[in-house]
């Protein structure tokens, strides 16, 4: 009995010491990150930071504009969750409810093998087939464009969107379904107006979760979309180069004297980054908690 005590303390200790060895991981990482980005401004201001329109850091003048890059990562972002969200919940529903056993349980592990994919593939897939097709489709002098970094993103974010969003409708009481075919609903009609509302929580997160991943790929965008640092007009700029803020820190962070403007206004760029995605987690969270509530 004293043994079993023990041995259970001491997995409660190695447990609480592991999860506490990572929160103190990431509040040395913020520090390490907001130090250096925060010394930006001790001689560039924050308003011209903040609100600049042009990235030219190797000019006489050197100018650090977040817009181009803030804006070049939003519309490749908000493209690929436009592509992405139909079909990944579309894929989710089919899984969990309409597709024969034999074909959701191939369906499933393939779509986490996707997840598991490196960025470089992706990458690479969308430079040799993507960019050809958007250039020829549409007559442009390069294929390298915001919408071919939207598509790729979308592709990246969907193994993450369908699964999570599978698991929350399969996580559904099936005394819910059974009511409503039980009243005469049918087989549609209980999937959009019981089972998704039911979801909606985990479905939520779902896309959140595949926001934050879309908006925080590096390699995939750095490779296809052109980098060019320029504010991008909307909806003409999908069909233009853009630059984003992960693309521009691998591209530049290589070169840079450590301690000079450039490389501290490298880090407030990466701070930026932070706070999205942190911001997005925290939306995550908060609409998973407010439906999940609502449901029960």
């Amino acid at each position: 009995m004293f043994n079993r005590i023990y041995k259970e303390k001491v997995i409660e200790s190695t447990l609480f010491s592991v999860s506490s060895l990572t929160v103190v991981i990431l509040f040395l990482i913020c520090i390490f990150l907001f130090r250096d980005g925060l010394a930006l401004f001790q001689n560039f201001s924050f308003m011209d930071f903040a609100g600049g329109k042009f990235w030219y850091p190797t000019s006489e003048k050197a100018q650090f504009g977040l817009l181009p890059l803030l804006f070049g990562s939003l519309i490749v972002t908000a493209g690929a969750i436009v592509f992405s969200v139909p079909l990944g919940v579309a894929s989710a529903i089919y899984i969990s409810e309409m597709a024969p056993p034999r074909v959701a349980e191939f369906l499933k592990p393939f779509i986490e093998v996707l997840a598991g994919v490196p960025s470089v593939v992706y990458g690479f897939f969308g430079l040799v087939v993507l960019v050809p097709f958007i250039r020829e489709t549409f007559g442009l002098a390069t294929g390298q464009t915001a919408l071919t970094g939207s598509f790729m993103l979308g592709i990246m974010a969907l193994p993450t969107i369908i699964s999570i969003s599978e698991d929350a409708i399969s996580s559904v009481p099936g005394s819910l379904k059974e009511g409503s075919l039980a009243l005469g609903a049918t087989g549609w009609q209980t999937i959009y107006q019981v089972i998704l509302p039911a979801a909606l929580s985990g479905i939520s997160a779902a896309v959140m979760l595949g926001m934050g991943r879309a908006i925080g790929e590096t390699m995939t965008v750095m490779m296809v979309t052109g980098n060019t640092a320029v504010i991008p007009a909307f909806p003409g700029g999908l069909l233009d180069p853009v630059r984003t803020m992960t693309a521009t820190i691998a591209l530049e962070m290589g070169e840079v004297p450590q301690g000079s403007d450039h490389f501290h206004a490298l880090f407030a760029v990466g701070s930026v980054l932070f706070i999205i995605t942190f911001m997005i987690n925290l939306v995550a969270d908060s609409i998973k908690k407010k439906y999940r509530f609502k449901v029960d």
